[in-house]
C-alpha cells in the first residue's frame, strides 16, 4: 500500500510517512494547554530535571497526513499525548478516527508528518529506518487481531522467531520461550501449529511472542476483536496480570467497552482529536 493516503473507511496501518510538506493551515490547532505542556517539558529539560519525571511516551504536537493531488488528507491533528511507565492504556474511537495510525507511530511503525515522539527517552521520529527496525524489535511488543502468526511453524517456534536474529545461543533461546509460553498457560501445546489450536490459544502464542524479547511497551490493536466473550475474557485477564504482575505498559486499540474497562485510563479519538 502507498503512503499516498490511508485505506478508505478505516485507519490507515502503512508504514510510509510521506515528504508532503506541512499544511500552513495547521498551525492554528495548538491549544494553550499545549503549549503549557510544550513549554513545561523544554523546562524541565534545560534545568536537567527531566530524566525522573518524564513519562515513558511522550508525544508533543504530532500529526499525520496524506496528500492526494491538491487534498491534504488528515489523519491526526496536533496530538499531545502522555504514557507512564507500567500504565495500561485503552485508546477507543469510531472507524477512521486515527487509532490505529497512532498505535503506529508509537510503536514505530509509521513516522509522524509533524512533531516528536519520545518513548523512553528516545526521539523515535527522528531515527532512520534501519535504526527505528532494530528499536522496534527490542522495545515493541505486537499483538494483533488475527494473531499473525506463521502457519508453517508450532506455537513453540513462532514465539522463538523474534530471538532468531539475536545473539542468545540456541538454549537459551529455549529457555525464554519455555518460560513465555508456560506464562500464557501453553506448555502442553508448544509443539502445535496454529491450525492445530483454538483462537484463544492463537492468541496467547502471540502474547507470548511480544514478551519474548522483555519489550519496554507492548501494543495490542483489537487484541479480542476475533475472539468470543468467555476467550476475550480470559485474554484480557492475561493482559491484565502482565501489566499488575510483570509491570508491563501496555497501549490497546479496541472497540469493545468491556476491554476498555480494563484498562487505567480510557483515550477517546474522533475525527484524528483527542477529545474528554
Amino acid at each position: 500500500m502507498s503512503a499516498a493516503g490511508p485505506p478508505e473507511g478505516g485507519d490507515f496501518a502503512g508504514s510510509g510517512s510521506g515528504a508532503e510538506a506541512k499544511p500552513a493551515a495547521w498551525g492554528g490547532h495548538a491549544t494553550a494547554a499545549s503549549a503549557t505542556v510544550r513549554q513545561r517539558d523544554q523546562d524541565a529539560r534545560a534545568d536537567g530535571s527531566a530524566d525522573a519525571n518524564l513519562p515513558l511516551v511522550a508525544m508533543r504536537g504530532v500529526s499525520k497526513y496524506y496528500v492526494r493531488g491538491d487534498q491534504v488528507i488528515p489523519v491526526l491533528v496536533d496530538i499531545d499525548l502522555d504514557v507512564g511507565a507500567g500504565d495500561y492504556v485503552a485508546l477507543m474511537g469510531p472507524s477512521g478516527s486515527g487509532k490505529s495510525t497512532l498505535l503506529n507511530l508509537i510503536a514505530g511503525i509509521d513516522k509522524p508528518s509533524a512533531g516528536e515522539i519520545r518513548v523512553a527517552g528516545v526521539d523515535i521520529a527522528q531515527l532512520s529506518d534501519a535504526d527505528l527496525a532494530l528499536w522496534r524489535a527490542a522495545h515493541v511488543g505486537f499483538i494483533f487481531q488475527f494473531y499473525n502468526l506463521m502457519p508453517v511453524l508450532t506455537a513453540f517456534g513462532n514465539v522463538e522467531l523474534p530471538l532468531q536474529l539475536t545473539s542468545l545461543s540456541r538454549r537459551e533461546r529455549h529457555e525464554r520461550v519455555e518460560t513465555a509460553l508456560a506464562l500464557v498457560g501453553l506448555s502442553d501445546r508448544a509443539t502445535h501449529r496454529p491450525n492445530e489450536l483454538s483462537g484463544g490459544q492463537q492468541q496467547r502464542v502471540a502474547i507470548a511472542r511480544a514478551l519474548i524479547a522483555d519489550p519496554t511497551l507492548i501494543v495490542a490493536d483489537e487484541p479480542t476483536g476475533d475472539l468470543d466473550r468467555t476467550t476475550a475474557e480470559e485474554i484480557l485477564a492475561l493482559l491484565e496480570r502482565l501489566n499488575s504482575d510483570l509491570g508491563k505498559t501496555i497501549i490497546m486499540v479496541t472497540h469493545d467497552p468491556k476491554a476498555a474497562e480494563k484498562a487505567h485510563r480510557l483515550i477517546h479519538l474522533e475525527k484524528g482529536l483527542l477529545v474528554d
